[in-house]
C-alpha cells in the first residue's frame, strides 16, 4: 500500500514539521488561499488536514478535520481516522522546512556550510535537493526520535 501524502491548512504548521520528521511527504504553504490548496491536494492526491470547517465541507472526500489544537492530539485524531503508523526506517528522510526528500552527502561537499566542529566530527551528512539545506545527527536528532516514537509508534 502507498504511503498517504498530506496537505497542511495555515493552522497546521506544527503538525507538518513532525509529519515530515516522521517521513511523510507533507505539503504546507501558509500563503495558499483555501480554495488553491483544496485544489492542489485534490490534484495531488494528498489528504487536506484542517481545523477549519469550512474549508473541510468543500475541499472533498480526502478530507481530516482535526479538531484538537494541540500536536498530540491532532496526531492521535489522524492515527485514528487514517491508521496511521511511522515506519521507524523513514524518519528523518525528508526536508522539515520544504519538504524535498532528503539525499545523502559527503562531508567533503557540506564542510564550508555547517559549523567547523560539525564538519570534523559528524558521522553523515543529508542535504534537501530543494532548499538545500543540510542535515546530520547532532544532538537534537534523538529528541526529535523520542517524540516520533511517541507521537506516530505503534
Amino acid at each position: 500500500m502507498d504511503e498517504p501524502q498530506f496537505a497542511c491548512d495555515a493552522m497546521l504548521g506544527t503538525l507538518a514539521r513532525w509529519l515530515r520528521f516522521a517521513g511523510f511527504d507533507t505539503s504546507f504553504d501558509p500563503a495558499l488561499s483555501d480554495p488553491a490548496l483544496a485544489a492542489a491536494a485534490r490534484r495531488e492526491g494528498r489528504w487536506l488536514l484542517t481545523r477549519d470547517r469550512l474549508l473541510a465541507a468543500v475541499a472533498g472526500p480526502r478530507v481530516v478535520m482535526l479538531r484538537r489544537p494541540d500536536l498530540a492530539g491532532q496526531v492521535g485524531e489522524l492515527r485514528s481516522r487514517l491508521a496511521l503508523a511511522a515506519d521507524p526506517g523513514r524518519a528523518f528522510t525528508r526536508c522539515s522546512r520544504c519538504n524535498g526528500a532528503l539525499e545523502p552527502v559527503a562531508g567533503a561537499v557540506v564542510a564550508d556550510l555547517v559549523p567547523p566542529y560539525v564538519a570534523a566530527n559528524a558521522s553523515r551528512f543529508v542535504r534537501c535537493p530543494g532548499c538545500r539545506r543540510v542535515y546530520w545527527p547532532g544532538t537534537h536528532a534523538e529528541r526529535i526520535s523520542i517524540r516520533v516514537r511517541e507521537l506516530f509508534g505503534p
